[in-house]
């Protein structure tokens, strides 16, 4: 049975009470005040009111208090007896945050020291028959670490490198340091009898023409060795059933399935992620003593590293070369405990609505909960898996630590193995790399500790636990330099941050902080052969950051503004804007310059990476996602409200690229991508129009483009399509006149240096159908539709609109809230009038 009821939490100065006393069930608890399990201290002290909202102005530092505390949590619940010697009860806590020791009916269990992982405890002889009090204490960070080394590199807090908690809980630098604490997963109680299946590993062993040989591994817990147990398993999909019945040998029972015709699990782009149910059975003398119920995948993955052009990094899916279209994933909240499976579920269906096929776990946030992969699952999208070491030495050297990690890597393994979206277990993020780099420039003068964890520890463990997966040492990895564009996966932090690329082992790491140092152009200079990071800020949406930001500091250059951005060196993105759009002069032209500057700059670069298939097979930016209300690199900010790169997203992720390469004074080289697995057939036209309209050229070709490759189409000449226009003047568009993808607008120039005519929008919406539609008189740039409300979904937005166009955009809210058209504001980067009417 579950124990999430009823939980009741109090605070207490380290030393100021008796454990045992606290625990003791004799304690009174009245007045303590009520939390929800799953859930965290801040929490529940903010559904209180006894915090203020931690994400609003500078409210984290209010609250700095909560993780100086001891905070105890207590239950209790009924149990009605034994009845069979042979039962034993197991308490099981799915997760603890983070240093937590365990008391029932006044008697210690145990302590535990990893929030990642589960925690049992054998309870039979503990339980009383009626009440019983369940008390859990969770100690204060500071208390566990103050005495252990910490002075060498970690980025952001040194006591992280010491706890195995979400390491971004500790600051980072797109969110604030907010330490929690408390039960973030479901408690249970659970009964057996002689045995439990331990842990259960599918895994496809080959797919033919037409079959597919599963092979399924039950381990089985017991210490009953005179006891005969076997294992039945069902494999399934609608009313095809697979049968098998297999003995133990030893702890361990294996059964083989040949699947006739099998249904792949593929990603959405190219396939169907088809996901057969996998029931097993625990029995002794007929008994059923235990089950396990899942879905997996029949499929098969693996990463090419060589091709026929030299080195590669290529996923290959059900034996295709797939190219990873994505982002990277970083905790959905600080309080990740109190956020709701639908969350989760609408951020993943816009991710896959993105056209994205790949989502990498960050290594600094947690192994994310299960409705996040049994999503990805079910949408077709793979999962990139870092372990949760980051930007840090890590003390590989102390047995406890090294014991603690080992218990980790196994429970994380055996408990996500089983989901076919997971396509590669990554040791760490960035520590190999920057370890190198930053002992070549003088900075770090320690032993690179940590690297027993990735380079013994982790490749022994999953060569045991999954072969069938490549285990990955470091992201980046490979090449002299582990961030070489040479081979491995790269992260690019030319762009934004304004490292000087590339280096080779031994030489310091240097960088140009200047327009030109920064630029988004700088992407076409990279031939990595995987891009697993890039990426450059942008605002949040208006409504966003007025909900955060008190009134009066509601201004550009604002104290509060900045505090919004935990990124260090705030002039990377004015030096971003300068290059592109120019410098803004107040907050509305702050919102839009960053917005257009990031979007078009993961265009310019993920076009680029996707134009250069095979030689580069992915691309997941830098960042997915918030987990508060600030400025980063995301392009969907905390109220699930996507920014424009988002929609540029939907466009340049598309399995279909109409794509353009071309830079001022250069010829138009015109390319096709195509992702799908069948050829792609259409007729395409490019055609360059005057901002009022007029079309001043236009060409069009019939093509048949093979599957899964990069075509260049055509180049023709810069002056031969502007047609006597000056490139500020002109606008081309590339599209196919089938609508068969998205078409795609390009300008000859940066933003700053565009001659833009004042525009007048015309808006009309429906309240019936939850549509709006719009016109414009010239050419409207990054038209942008807002309305105040949390998780509006558009099926467009931030987009161009040219003089003799009719744009019709759907919308909707996520969780079926009225639309507030009330609230409803459009505007473009040069519109001077604006008409909004209902109709």
């Amino acid at each position: 049975m579950k124990l999430n009821n009823n939980w009741k939490i109090r605070d207490f100065d380290v030393g100021a009470l008796r454990d045992l006393e606290v625990a003791s069930p004799e304690y009174i608890d009245y007045f303590w005040m009520t939390a929800s399990v799953p859930g965290d201290v801040h929490s529940a002290l903010l559904d209180r009111k006894l915090i203020d909202d931690p994400f609003y102005g500078h409210n984290d530092l209010k609250c700095r208090w909560v993780e100086e505390k001891v905070w105890w949590y207590r239950t209790t619940f009924d149990f009605s007896g034994i009845t069979d010697k042979e039962e034993k009860f197991e308490l099981l806590f799915e997760g603890l945050d983070t240093y937590a020791t365990v008391y029932l009916n006044g008697v210690e269990l145990g302590s535990t020291y990893n929030m990642f992982i589960s925690h049992s405890f054998e309870v039979t002889r503990e339980l009383k028959k009626g009440k019983n009090v369940l008390a859990v204490k969770f100690d204060q960070i500071h208390s566990h670490v103050k005495e252990k080394i910490q002075y060498y590199w970690s980025g952001f807090s040194k006591e992280r490198i010491w706890t195995r908690k979400a390491q971004s809980h500790f600051g980072w630098d797109w969110g604030p340091r907010l330490v929690t604490a408390g039960i973030w997963k479901d408690v249970h109680l659970k009964k057996r009898k002689y045995a439990k299946i331990g842990s259960v590993f599918a895994k496809t062993i080959s797919i033919l023409e037409n079959k597919a040989i599963v092979q399924v591994e039950a381990d089985v817990e017991t210490n009953r060795k005179e006891i005969d147990f076997h294992i039945e398993m069902e494999l399934s999909y609608g009313e095809e059933r697979y049968t098998s019945r297999a003995e133990l040998k030893g702890k361990k029972a294996v059964a083989t399935f040949e699947v006739k015709n099998p249904k792949l699990w593929w990603t959405h782009d190219i396939g169907t992620p088809h996901l057969y149910h996998l029931n097993v059975e625990l029995f002794a003398d007929h008994h059923k003593l235990d089950e396990r119920a899942e879905d997996i995948g029949i499929r098969t993955i693996e990463v090419l590293q060589k091709n026929e052009m030299g080195h590669c990094f290529t996923f290959v899916l059900n034996g295709k070369k797939v190219f990873a279209k994505g982002a990277n994933w970083i905790p959905i909240d600080s309080f990740i405990a109190a956020v709701p499976d639908s969350r989760y579920k609408h951020l993943l269906k816009l991710s896959r609505d993105a056209n994205m096929n790949m989502l990498r776990v960050w290594g600094g946030g947690i192994y994310e909960r299960d409705v996040f992969y049994e999503e990805c699952n079910r949408l077709g999208i793979l999962v990139w898996q870092d372990f949760m070491f980051s930007c840090a030495l890590y003390p590989d050297y102390n047995q406890n630590f090294m014991s603690n990690v080992s218990n980790e890597i196994a429970h994380v393994v055996k408990r996500l193995r089983n989901h076919p979206c997971l396509a590669l277990w990554c040791g760490n993020n960035e520590n190999d790399w920057l370890y190198e780099a930053l002992y070549s420039s003088g900075e770090i003068k320690d032993p690179f500790y940590g690297e027993k964890i990735y380079h013994e520890l982790m490749p022994e463990l999953l060569d045991e636990l999954d072969p069938t997966r490549l285990f990955w040492p470091s992201s980046p990895f490979g090449g002299n330099d582990h961030n070489s564009r040479e081979q491995g996966d790269s992260h690019n932090w030319q762009v934004w941050h304004g490292n000087i690329e590339p280096r080779t082992f031994g030489e310091p790491q240097t960088v140009d902080y200047s327009v030109d140092g920064l630029s988004f152009k700088n992407f076409k200079k990279d031939t990595t052969a995987f891009a697993s990071e890039f990426g450059m800020h942008a605002s949040s949406n208006r409504f966003t950051l007025e909900r955060n930001i008190p009134k009066d500091q509601f201004f550009w250059g604002s104290e509060e503004m900045a505090y919004r951005n935990k990124d260090i060196h705030h002039p990377k993105g004015m030096l971003l804007m300068e290059g592109y759009t120019g410098v803004p002069k107040d907050l509305d032209e702050y919102i839009s310059f960053s917005m257009l500057t990031q979007a078009e700059g993961l265009k310019y670069g993920i076009e680029h990476y996707r134009r250069n298939k095979p030689q580069t097979s992915g691309a997941l930016f830098w960042q997915l996602n918030d987990c508060w209300p600030g400025t980063s690199w995301s392009v969907i900010d905390y109220y699930l409200l996507p920014k424009a790169s988002y929609h540029y997203a939907r466009k340049f992720f598309h399995p279909t690229l109409l794509t353009i390469d071309h830079d001022r004074g250069e010829d138009i080289k015109i390319w096709i991508v195509n992702d799908r697995l069948e050829i792609y057939e259409d007729e395409i036209e490019l055609s360059v129009y005057r901002f009022n309209g007029e079309r001043v050229f236009s060409k069009n070709w019939s093509v048949s483009v093979l599957e899964n490759i990069s075509h260049h189409l055509d180049t023709i000449g810069e002056k031969e399509v502007l047609g006597g226009l000056l490139p500020e003047e002109a606008v081309m568009v590339l599209r196919s006149k089938n609508n068969r993808t998205f078409e795609n607008t390009y300008y000859f120039c940066d933003q700053k240096e565009l001659k833009l005519p004042d525009v007048t929008i015309m808006a009309e919406y429906s309240k019936e159908n939850n549509e709006l539609t719009l016109s414009a008189d010239h050419l409207a740039r990054m038209v942008t539709i807002e309305m105040d409300i949390q998780q509006l979904v558009m099926d467009d937005n931030f987009f161009d609109l040219q003089p003799n166009q009719v744009k019709t955009v759907k919308v909707c809210q996520a969780e079926g809230m009225e639309i507030p058209w009330n609230t409803l504001r459009v505007k473009a980067i040069n519109s001077s009038n604006i008409y909004i009417s209902e109709g």
